[in-house]
């Protein structure tokens, strides 16, 4: 930044932005979200004050502060049925059961009730919902009630529901049109979006990842390969583990995540004769991943329709090869022979074929990681997102 930009942010007047969203991290280090507040620490840096909506989990206090930014959480129904955030199955629970059907209604009538208080308090001047369901919807009502401005993000797992399940087509559309400005994490989002409602063309503007956190190490494996996302089958992990029982090359694969589907999972790698080559960590705090990063010989990104696929950038900027499908928002993150290698989707010879690619050359994998991280630095910093972001802002609020 020249001094005359800096001066310029220094006179501009600061900016107030209520985020509302169903996932942030409850305690320090926490993956949830994490991006989320990564955008509004980074946001700080370019004039903008951020108040974060966020549901309450258990043991966590209703007012918190992380690094400086003020959380408020809601709690939306009895304790012992509060399992909607945070399980990053929200939209298959209310699709099974009753209850949770009843805790929704619950969870959209409590983040409206606090943001609304908030609002009252806060004094933003833009509110800032991420994922269209449920915080866009809400966002319609808490930015309609305080006449302000509405930005909605959408990250992958949304833009899934608004596909696939017909009764939210209208609501979609009508958060996508009460929306000031729409934005995606990914081409591929954007371009999902826009086919479902084509007079709305979304910005893409993907979330930032640590770079303080995530950074190469000394620890580099030439034998372990490492998968982190949940298991479930949209992570495409059943199809990982086919690869992995066709591979030549008798690799260790870590595993970092749970889920539904982990006892099915675990039986198909009985099945398979690869228990011996697996470790299965479990989920992990955040902290706890740049290890694995630094020490896997490539990152496996398995799944299909992935929104954008930020583990593929946290392994990139510690210098680890990516290997995936060429599926969803992964393509913004991987250039196939610079910095990764992609295979087409669902196609597990392929996968197969590819990793073994890799620990045929070692000087490809040590290419693909430095290529890897040097794009991750210019695209996915929260400085850069922090200012694309803020520039958004200021052109909404500015008239």
């Amino acid at each position: 930044m020249n001094f005359a930009t800096g001066r310029a942010m220094a006179d501009a007047p600061r900016l107030r932005v209520l985020f509302l969203t169903h996932s942030y991290p409850r305690v320090p280090g926490d993956a949830a979200g994490s991006f989320l507040l990564h955008l509004a620490t980074a946001l700080r840096g370019e004039g903008v004050e951020v108040r974060v909506i966020a549901p309450a989990g258990e043991g966590l206090p209703a007012h918190d502060t992380f690094d400086g930014i003020r959380v408020d959480r809601f709690h939306y129904a009895p304790r012992r049925y509060e399992n909607l955030a945070y399980t990053g199955e929200m939209a298959q629970e209310v699709q099974r059961s009753w209850r949770a059907k009843v805790a929704l209604v619950g969870f959209l009538g409590a983040q409206f009730g606090v943001a609304t208080r908030v609002r009252r308090e806060f004094s933003p001047q833009l509110v800032h919902a991420h994922w269209w369901f449920p915080g866009g919807l809400v966002g319609t009502w808490v930015a309609g009630l305080g006449r302000l401005p509405l930005v909605t993000t959408m990250h992958g797992t949304d833009v899934r529901l608004a596909r696939a399940k017909s009764f939210a087509r209208p609501l979609f559309r009508r958060v996508m049109h009460q929306s000031r400005a729409v934005t995606t994490v990914s081409r591929w989002l954007a371009a999902e979006v826009h086919d479902m409602v084509p007079d709305v063309t979304p910005l893409v503007a993907p979330m930032p990842v640590s770079t303080a956190l995530f950074a190469p190490g000394d620890t580099r494996t030439t034998d372990r390969v490492l998968f982190v996302g949940r298991l479930n089958a949209q992570k495409g992990i059943a199809l990982l583990l086919d690869a992995v029982a066709r591979m030549r090359h008798r690799v260790h694969f870590d595993l970092v995540g749970d889920g539904s589907d982990a006892p099915v999972l675990r039986a198909q790698a009985e099945r398979l004769g690869i228990v011996d080559r697996l470790t299965w960590h479990g989920a992990l705090p955040q902290t706890a991943l740049p290890a694995l990063y630094q020490r896997a010989s490539a990152l496996v990104v398995p799944s299909i329709g992935e929104g954008l696929g930020l583990v593929a950038v946290e392994a990139q900027l510690c210098g680890a090869p990516v290997v995936a499908f060429e599926s969803g928002g992964i393509t913004d993150t991987v250039t196939h022979g610079e910095t990764g290698l992609l295979v087409p989707p669902g196609d597990v010879n392929a996968l197969a074929e590819t990793l073994d690619r890799l620990f045929d050359d070692p000087e490809l994998r040590l290419a693909l990681g430095r290529a890897g991280r040097m794009s991750a630095l210019g695209d996915f910093a929260p400085e850069s997102a922090a200012r694309r972001y803020a520039t958004l802002y200021r052109t909404i609020v500015a008239p």
